[in-house]
Formats: C-alpha cells, structure tokens, sequence
C-alpha cells in the first residue's frame, strides 16, 4: 500500500488526513477519488511531495509500495 497525506484545507476536503491507496500511476490513484477532491489536488497552486521531496513535475509520477504522496495547499496568512 501506499499513503495520500492531505494537509490544510485538503484534509478538510478530503474529510481525513491520510489516506491509503494501491500503488500505482498518480493519474489513476486520483481518478478514484471523489471527483472535488481530485480537482483540488490538481490545482496548480498544490505543490506535491513524494516522500518528504518536493516534484518538480508531477504528472508521470507513479507510486511504488511504501510511498507517501503529500499535497500541500497554497499557505495563507497575514
């Protein structure tokens, strides 16, 4: 298995912090969730980390067995 961690207002979405999924490609792994969800994680504002490092392009990424994929939401403040 492999790990979907959400942080800020996508675990809100999301309706959890952690989800586990079966490996494989990204594209797919987000074609299964809730359609909100996915669209969310899509954003372009979302960075993407694969197990603690930061992807430059994520979109050929696939996920491998122990993997953890973090979707870290644009940060707000003031």
């Amino acid at each position: 298995m492999a790990k979907l961690v959400f942080l800020g207002r996508l675990a809100d979405l999301a309706g959890q912090a952690e989800r586990e999924v079966e490996p494989g490609a990204l594209a797919v792994i987000l074609a299964g969730l809730p359609a909100g969800l996915a669209v969310a994680l899509l954003d372009d504002k979302v960075r993407i980390a694969r197990n603690g490092e930061l992807l430059i392009n994520p979109g050929s990424i696939l996920v491998a067995p122990g993997d953890e994929i973090a979707f870290l939401p644009p940060v707000s403040g003031g």
